[in-house]
């Protein structure tokens, strides 16, 4: 007699520790091998292309600075997505939660111009964050109030963020004395973040730093962190318990907008100085994978921004080599492809069923 062997996919009771830190490597490798296939068939060799862009990105004083430019709103967004994620949230409006954060902050700055910097700064820091997080919280009550799928929405909001500041720059926003390009008048010295020496890194790198700090206290040394810890494992068993999971995805999604809409506000203070069309070429994407790749952990997600800033400065370099930079946005999805099929390696095993009249040896 024949037997026909079945198998079911388990969700591991403990997931082995080696493999949290193996496979992300194991995921970033076979990315880059598959990538070097599509090099190859391109006619490019992917050795040479990758030396470039690690040798653009990290090779050189003015790399490793552009690198750490990068990396401030890719942390900053990172750890938003991060937070939201935590509580199984799905934020997919960080990129348009850093528009609005912006356009906050660009309001403040154009309507102050005068301002002394003691309060315009602060003005700025906070209402972009209120207006990333309020941003974000209009997704979180139909989500928390009537179970309205997140993901949807929050996409949604990004390209109403983006068109918003798109008819502002291009319309009464523009600078006059900007040969109609779609941009604003530039800040005033009070409304601009102060530099790190004479490269291009400001002090939004501190803003990071900080957010990173407070996010790994609140998360794992205070209660509501816990509540946050236990809500993304089971809902059912935190609604049982007694938590508030309405109150907790509403503040939640809050303060995850709100670092996004701060990584909005130092773009355009420290780097642009003005608000513009194109700001962010696709920081709010790029922080779902970044989010992922660090396991959800803060100050994993300013190890992992840091290389994927050197990623995109890579990508900028080998442009000169024919390779378009649609490459880096290709590395970027095989990433997150290879994660998301590690994390499923990680969580789960497949499992033999005895098949009938079939007893298992244990």
């Amino acid at each position: 007699m024949t037997i026909h062997a079945k198998y079911s996919i388990e969700k591991r009771l403990a997931p082995s520790s080696a493999a949290f830190v193996i496979i992300p490597f194991i995921s970033i490798f076979l990315a880059l091998v598959v990538g070097s296939v599509f090099l190859y068939f391109s006619g490019h060799n992917p050795l040479t292309i990758y030396y470039k862009m690690f040798s653009g990105a990290f090779g050189s004083r003015y790399g490793i600075s552009e690198t750490i430019v990068k990396a401030i709103p890719l942390t900053l967004t990172g750890l938003g997505v991060a937070l939201a994620f935590r509580m199984r949230l799905w934020n997919i409006g960080a990129e348009g939660q850093l528009y609005m954060g912006a356009f906050a902050a660009t309001w403040v700055a154009l309507t102050f111009p005068g301002g002394s910097a003691w309060w315009v700064m602060p003005a700025m820091i906070l209402l972009g964050m209120l207006a990333g997080g309020g941003w974000a919280l209009l997704t979180a009550i139909p989500r928390a109030i009537w179970g309205v799928n997140e993901i949807i929405t929050t996409l949604m909001l990004n390209y109403v963020a983006i068109l918003w500041v798109d008819y502002l720059v291009y319309g009464p926003w523009r600078d006059p004395a900007g040969f109609n390009f779609p941009l604003t008048a530039v800040f005033s010295d009070t409304a601009i973040l102060p530099g790190l020496g004479d490269s291009r890194i400001h002090a939004g790198l501190f803003f990071g730093l900080a957010v990173a700090v407070m996010l790994y206290l609140i998360i794992y040394h205070t209660r509501w962190g816990y509540e946050i810890r236990v809500t993304g494992e089971n809902p059912g068993a935190a609604r049982y318990a007694g938590m508030n999971t309405t109150r907790n995805i509403m503040l939640v999604m809050l303060l995850s907008g709100a670092f996004c809409g701060l990584a909005g506000m130092a773009e355009v203070s420290g780097i642009a100085h003005r608000l513009q069309h194109g700001l962010s070429p696709g920081y709010g994407y790029t922080a779902i994978i970044i989010a992922w790749l660090s396991r959800l952990n803060p100050f994993a997600v300013i190890l992992v921004a840091f290389l994927f800033a050197g990623l995109q400065v890579g990508g900028y370099i080998v442009q000169t080599s024919g390779i378009p930079s649609s490459m880096v946005y290709m590395l970027q999805g095989l990433l997150l492809f290879f994660v998301l099929g590690g994390e499923l390696l990680t969580g789960y095993r497949l499992t033999r069923l005895p098949a009938r009249g079939e007893v298992l040896e244990k």
